[in-house]
């Protein structure tokens, strides 16, 4: 029989009960529903919840990963369906690798992603890790990407249903924790597909709402979550526009980012303005028109390369690329400058590109993602 006959759906050569899986459990529908699937399938589940802040206050915290009700939900779901459940205490690890980063990176006037460095160093390196010494061949989660086999071995793919793509997030997965992780929700064409799924297995999350905010950022507060890890980090000052006049006064630095325009209270101008720059030395805020905001050129480093062969194979490359989570990729040239660093070239102007965001990059003519880097400084 053809070694391909007798691959299960994880892609392994033997039965789904010799193939142990350790599933990372959030506690919502979607990690949920990956365990129930896997496990009516007959496979070896273990579930895997991280308790990644405290305990006590993210009781009282609705809609973010990760929480107290969350790390309960989770638990149920795997009793339910009958297989282990661990609750792991990453808490110190989580603030050293994602929160103090998180502050440090708007104090010095950045706009960071704090899912994306989660993913990088706490789900897809620890966690990962914990499951490899678990015995596990493979570890599952619940995100909307998907995996598949080429030429030269696993690529990373954008999720069948756009809307629910979270490529952006995981640009910095590497060849070999692609290799090893599975995401059994990519190929699904819409989220109502997943919560079928949940209703069918009786899981008791399956009217649970999505998740929306970063799970230690209540109510997406990110100055108050900042000014707790920074004390004194909201320090006042002012607002001047491109030529340096003085339009007004903030209340710190912390609460603006490239590209905002309300809120900065400063009306009663003919024209509206943007925060076009946050000059964190003398603590301004720096306004300008719409226009000021487009961008061509965005410098990267810290890239991750994960579409075959090295970055540095040709001088440059078509691609297409996604500056922000929420806009569509655009076309762009990429011109590695070294195997981290890189500059990109958008074919149309981007307004409110910002540094500490993520660039990502895209086959032009797939669905594969190629990797990405972090845009490192303004225009």
């Amino acid at each position: 029989m053809p070694l391909e006959a007798t691959m299960n759906s994880l892609g392994f050569a033997k039965s789904p009960a010799d193939t142990r899986v350790v599933v990372a459990m959030s506690g919502g529908v979607d990690s949920s529903v990956v365990a129930a699937k896997l496990a009516e399938e007959g496979y070896d589940v273990v579930g895997v919840t991280l308790q990644l802040y405290d305990h006590g206050a993210a009781l009282a915290k609705k809609g973010a990963c990760c929480a107290g009700r969350d790390i309960h939900d989770a638990r149920r779901v795997a009793e339910d369906m009958g297989f282990p459940h661990y609750v792991l205490d990453y808490e110190n690890t989580f603030r050293e690798a994602v929160m103090d980063e998180f502050a440090d990176s708007y104090l010095g006037g950045a706009t960071p992603v704090p899912c994306i460095r989660c993913n990088e160093r706490v789900k897809f390196k620890d966690l990962l890790q914990t499951a490899k010494e678990l015995d596990a061949d493979c570890m599952a989660t619940g995100h909307y990407i998907q995996r598949k086999m080429g030429a030269q071995g696993a690529e990373l793919h954008s999720a069948a249903d756009a809307a629910k793509d979270q490529s952006y997030f995981l640009f910095s997965t590497t060849q070999d924790q692609l290799d090893y992780l599975r995401f059994p929700l990519g190929h699904h064409k819409t989220k109502d597909e997943t919560r079928a799924l949940a209703a069918k297995y009786g899981l008791s999350v399956a009217d649970k709402p999505d998740s929306q905010d970063i799970c230690f950022v209540p109510n997406g507060d990110y100055a108050a979550v900042i000014e707790k890890l920074r004390p004194g980090a909201a320090a006042p000052g002012e607002i001047v526009d491109i030529t340096g006049n003085v339009l007004g006064q903030h209340h710190g630095v912390i609460h603006y980012t490239v590209g905002q325009r309300r809120g900065l209270g400063i009306g009663g101008l003919a024209d509206p303005l943007y925060v076009v720059r946050l000059d964190v030395d003398k603590k301004q805020v720096i306004v300008g028109p719409k226009d000021m905001l487009a961008t061509r050129r965005v410098p990267l480093r810290e890239i991750n390369w994960i579409g075959g062969g090295k970055l540095t194979d040709l001088a440059e490359r078509q691609v297409a690329v996604r500056v922000r989570s929420t806009r569509p990729p655009t076309e762009a040239i990429l011109r590695p400058i070294n195997d981290t660093e890189a500059e990109v070239e958008l074919l149309v102007a981007e307004q409110g590109v910002s540094p500490g965001q993520a660039c990502v990059f895209y086959d032009t003519d797939s669905t594969r993602v190629l990797g990405g880097g972090w845009i490192w400084r303004g225009q």
